[in-house]
């Protein structure tokens, strides 16, 4: 990953984004010139592009207040980057380096109990496998079989 950050979203008190609503859209890499002959003439001009995250959360009334210390003082009102437990093809990870578009929206009551916040997050890169991986189909498609047997013929290692 290209950017790093030494700022932490409090995962450690905190749930991840809800999976209800969450989605991701790259941010196109490709530059596209309409031609006059109806065709058009497109490249790839960038090699990693952002991603936008629409995420939400359910929060009780502490981890309300925590979210909207955190975003205020930490994260300066949403400016600074941050790392955070996303959800993607590549599955649940840290190692997602994001900041917020512009502030959240919320909270709204959910449920008599709960606060519904919603944003559009900025990853900094695309979540994609490396480079190189797609000249090897059956161990990308067959990964989880691979998983099963290397901790099974070699646990702990």
């Amino acid at each position: 990953m290209g950017k790093k950050t030494s700022i932490n979203y409090p995962a450690d008190y905190l749930p991840i984004p809800l999976q209800d609503g969450y989605g991701l859209k790259p941010v196109s890499p490709l530059l596209r010139t309409d031609l006059v002959s109806g065709r058009a003439r497109q490249r790839r001009l960038y090699t990693s592009t952002p991603t936008q995250a629409a995420v939400s959360w359910s929060f009780s009334d502490p981890e309300g207040q925590l979210f909207e210390a955190w975003y205020r003082d930490t994260i300066h009102d949403g400016a600074d980057w941050f790392n955070m437990p996303l959800r993607s093809p590549l599955g649940t990870t840290d190692l997602y380096v994001c900041r917020f578009v512009d502030i959240y929206e919320g909270p709204t009551i959910e449920g008599g109990n709960y606060w519904r916040y919603t944003a559009v997050l900025e990853l900094w890169e695309r979540p994609v496998l490396a480079p190189g991986w797609a000249e090897f189909p059956d161990y990308i498609i067959n990964s989880s079989i691979i998983d099963v047997a290397l901790n099974r013929e070699w646990p702990g290692a």
